[in-house]
């Protein structure tokens, strides 16, 4: 069976004030996908719904057959409110990493493409810097589904050429909440909220 993301009427609210109510779409097997819309529209909620960290007020969110099962699968998850373990050094972060999804390169080639240094602490990173790391594990490891929320927003020229040239290899479902027009150039399916 293909693996598909559907949203079945799905809503979220905060209090007695409706972010969105009634979506309804599916995203289907190595499908590029972006969330746009007005800044508070819901795009960062509807990301966090799809990817299971958040639970919709109403409706259902179902990858194949299964409802909530995204949980389940090798996701990444990319985003402004992502922790990154800084007390660790990159390679520390990448090990642990590897703990848990199938590294595609070695670790040494991930920092190489990424322009980072593998024993600095990230405590001493720099924004940028933290992104590129979180950006490692959506790029570089077995993910059957990739979510990114505003991706480039602390990438550099260089930062952003990286991000480019990797998002091209993705073989996996992408989707993307942002409003910026050369990252969701990519993707021929936009959930306008």
């Amino acid at each position: 069976m293909a693996l598909n993301i559907r949203a079945n009427a799905i809503g979220k609210r905060y209090g007695q004030n409706w972010v969105f109510r009634n979506l309804n779409f599916e995203i289907v097997e190595d499908a590029r996908a972006a969330l746009t819309g007005k800044n508070g529209s819901g795009k960062s909620t509807l990301l966090q719904i799809l990817s299971g960290y958040l639970t919709p007020s109403e409706g259902t969110v179902t990858c194949g057959n299964k409802k909530a099962a995204i949980a389940e699968l090798n996701a990444a998850y990319v985003g402004p409110y992502t922790e990154i373990i800084e007390e660790m050094t990159l390679r520390e972060f990448l090990s642990f990493h590897a703990h848990f999804k199938k590294a595609l390169i070695n670790i040494n080639e991930m920092a190489q493409k990424a322009s980072l240094p593998l024993d600095q602490f990230m405590s001493d990173f720099s924004t940028g810097m933290k992104q590129r790391a979180k950006l490692i594990t959506a790029f570089y490891f077995k993910n059957e589904i990739v979510f990114m929320d505003e991706p480039t927003a602390n990438l550099d020229e260089e930062g952003f050429a990286w991000w480019e040239e990797e998002i091209q290899q993705l073989e996996s479902i992408f989707v993307l909440a942002s409003n910026d027009k050369t990252e969701i150039s990519g993707c021929p399916l936009k959930i306008n909220l």
